[in-house]
């Protein structure tokens, strides 16, 4: 038996300057190329390298994740 894993495209800059105020986890960590799970786990140790608020479910400020992205 195989499993097939689909492949996820990293987002574009351009698309990412797009995005609304905040996205989820998933997309945040999509964009900067890392698991959902990692991602997380930056979250919990207070190490995450771009703002996240906590609504109940946690959402990534999209300016946040530009800069990140702009300085690499």
């Amino acid at each position: 038996m195989t499993t097939a894993v689909a492949a996820v495209a990293t987002p574009t800059l351009d698309e990412i300057r797009n995005w609304p105020a905040t996205v989820d986890v998933t997309l945040a960590a999509q964009a900067l190329g890392i698991s959902r799970a990692q991602m997380y786990r930056l979250i919990a140790a207070g190490q995450a390298p771009v703002r996240v608020l906590d609504f109940g479910a946690k959402r990534v400020v999209t300016a946040s994740l530009v800069r990140l992205l702009e300085a690499a």
